[in-house]
């Protein structure tokens, strides 16, 4: 078992796309764009990184359509925005491992962005490399339980090539070593299986608590500052959040 579920987090997520889908949109669709000009094909068939992006939007119900025009748009000869990957990592308070990745159009703008939100709620930006060292990178698979029996779903998992499984009340989560990820996701699909969230992430090995409910509230609106900004496309970090905070 992983040990350390990502439910809390990704149902924040989940709640937040909810309540504001075109931002959730917009950075699915900074995704899909990359993936179709770094992967050199329009063809998700050809291009393992569009793929994934294709899943993952399918996951935050991206419809079909927006999906296809955000590809197409891509692969023509118009003019596009360039967007770069940089990642930044830093400590926010209590010592909580965070790692921020971006696809910005304007690397001055993105970063003075970042570390304004790292400073205004006591964390502090580092350099690269600061904290990565924590973190695994894994294919994470969340499945929402329903009707669904854990024997069966731990069975097809671990028999699509999963390396973890684990289950809560709510969710099953299926963790994959990141070379696995695609053909995990793919079989599962074939089976009928849909998921909650289907993406690469950065696990921590260990996690840090906060008891000083000031704190705890600093910490979340660092993250949610971070999380709202559009050149940010995930956070990543090691506060083990009690589940209601998250809910407030």
């Amino acid at each position: 078992m992983s040990g350390h579920s990502k439910w809390n987090n990704i149902k924040r997520k989940k709640e937040k796309a909810d309540g504001a889908k075109a931002k959730i949109f917009t950075k699915i669709g900074r995704e899909l764009t990359v993936a179709v000009k770094e992967g050199g094909s329009a063809d998700p068939n050809a291009n393992s990184r569009l793929k994934d992006c294709i899943a993952k939007a399918k996951a935050a119900n991206v419809p079909n359509d927006n999906i296809e025009r955000i590809i197409k748009r891509a692969a023509g000869d118009g003019a596009a925005d360039n967007y770069e990957d940089i990642r930044y990592e830093g400590y926010g308070p209590c010592g909580v491992a965070v790692i921020v990745e971006t696809l910005t159009d304007n690397r001055n703008r993105t970063a003075a962005d970042v570390r304004h939100a790292f400073d205004k709620y006591g964390g502090n930006l580092g350099t690269t490399g600061c904290v990565s060292f924590m973190f695994k990178q894994k294919g994470v698979i969340v499945v929402e339980r329903e009707e669904l029996e854990e024997e069966d779903v731990m069975f097809a998992a671990l028999e699509a090539g999963a390396s973890d499984f684990s289950a809560d009340e709510d969710v099953f989560e299926i963790v994959t070593e990141p070379a696995d990820f695609s053909a995990v996701r793919e079989e599962l699909e074939k089976q009928g299986y849909t998921f909650v969230s289907a993406e690469l992430e950065m696990v921590p090995d260990t996690t840090v608590s906060i008891d000083d409910p000031e704190v705890v509230v600093k910490m979340q609106k660092m993250l949610e500052l971070l999380e709202d900004n559009d050149d940010v496309q995930n956070v990543w970090h090691n506060w083990d959040a009690p589940e209601e905070d998250d809910e407030e």
